[in-house]
């Protein structure tokens, strides 16, 4: 049973923030050299992709919920009778 939904684009925003997190942490260290511009493409290409990844996401769970309901095609049981409001 599952919790709840996986949400692939908030895993790979948080895969992006420890990316930068390891990689100026290793230049605090000292182990190795890391310019300040660094960030502008690694968290660009990590938003990107975590967009990317929640599109594609929205458009599978879109695409089962309308397949499922899809399956009743007969009329509501609202429809079949009187409605009057009292």
């Amino acid at each position: 049973m599952l919790l709840h939904e996986f949400r692939p684009g908030r895993l790979l925003v948080g895969l992006t923030a420890l990316t930068l997190a390891a990689v100026y942490a290793g230049d605090a260290a000292g182990a190795w050299t890391t310019p300040w511009y660094t960030a502008i493409p690694l968290l660009c290409g990590g938003l990107v992709t975590a967009a990317l990844a929640t599109w594609v996401a929205y458009r599978i769970r879109r695409r089962s919920a309308r397949t499922r309901s899809s399956d009743s095609t007969g009329a509501p049981a609202s429809s079949s009778g009187s409605q009057d409001i009292r």
